[in-house]
């Protein structure tokens, strides 16, 4: 058991995809700065062990658990409530959960399945909490929004009309376009977050030793090589605890960070129209009227 730092010590945390990779890494750091760590996870078995060890490893008492699948606007719609039943204040939300899938599956509500988990996923659980994102904010100082993307982002264009993907399927144009959506949705979520004291942030957490992609038996045996190279999830999740703990980005919002450093993403990003399109968009997917 190490020490715990106490430089979060009464923020409260929610992490996403927590229970293996960088996720549980960085809910597991910022458990050990004192936080209030919230895990989220779709296994109920996998969440409790998730906290059993941070709380063993860290010696931290204040760390809790929600379960959702987060393919599911019902279940995003439910963990949000049942947050805000537990919690009065959210100083940081850890958009983390992803995955890639390289057969064309559906939501339950029938939207294709990467662009619902990897993106409408980050927007419903963002805006279903941004009301206790930014009260925390007017009432502590502060309060922060980082989501996890990827350089997959580089090279796929959204393309709204299409992005059902109906016809010919890609998974890993797919993933890509929904790694570029992350970005699209943070800088249009930090544009309008300006006058408040939330920042949102977006990073590459580079290429990691991880769950990802495992639930593709297609893709196990090349995960499984190209894993000798990747970082270890330690290493990949740096950058995520640097933007949701670090005092040197307490100001910083509307940025991409690879290795705790802020980069130029794809110019494709950087596309206003395409923002507040995908914008649109995600409202008319999730039924959110209010924002």
């Amino acid at each position: 058991m190490t020490t715990i730092d106490n430089s979060m010590t009464g923020k409260v945390v929610l992490v996403t995809g927590a229970t293996n990779g960088i996720g549980r890494v960085t809910a597991m750091a910022l458990a050990q700065m004192g936080a209030t760590v919230v895990v989220h996870g779709r296994s109920q078995e996998k969440a409790e062990y998730t906290v059993s060890l941070i709380k063993e490893e860290t010696g931290s008492n204040t760390v809790d658990y929600l379960l959702a699948d987060l393919a599911s606007q019902d279940e995003i719609r439910a963990m949000a409530a049942e947050f805000k039943q537990r919690y009065d204040r959210l100083d940081v939300l850890v958009n983390n959960a992803g995955a890639i899938f390289l057969k064309r599956k559906e939501s339950a509500e029938g939207i294709e399945m990467t662009f619902a988990l990897n993106h409408l996923a980050y927007f419903l659980l963002t805006n279903l909490l941004l009301d206790l994102i930014i009260q925390t904010g007017e009432q502590y100082g502060e309060a922060r929004i980082v989501n996890v993307s990827s350089g997959a982002h580089y090279g796929p264009q959204i393309v709204l009309d299409d992005i059902q993907s109906p016809g010919i399927y890609s998974g890993w144009l797919a993933y890509g376009q929904s790694k570029l959506a992350n970005i699209l949705f943070t800088y249009e979520l930090a544009r309008r977050l300006q006058g408040t004291n939330v920042t949102a942030n977006v990073l590459h957490p580079g290429f990691v030793a991880s769950g990802f992609a495992k639930n593709n038996p297609i893709t196990r045996p090349a995960m499984a090589l190209s894993s000798i190279f990747a970082l270890s999830p330690e290493e990949g999740a740096q950058t995520s605890i640097y933007l949701a703990s670090s005092d040197e980005v307490k100001s910083v919002t509307g940025q991409y960070f690879y290795k705790s450093k802020a980069r130029k993403s794809s110019a494709a990003s950087y596309d206003e129209e395409a923002q507040h399109e995908l914008w649109k968009l995600s409202k008319k997917l999730t039924g959110l009227t209010n924002i």
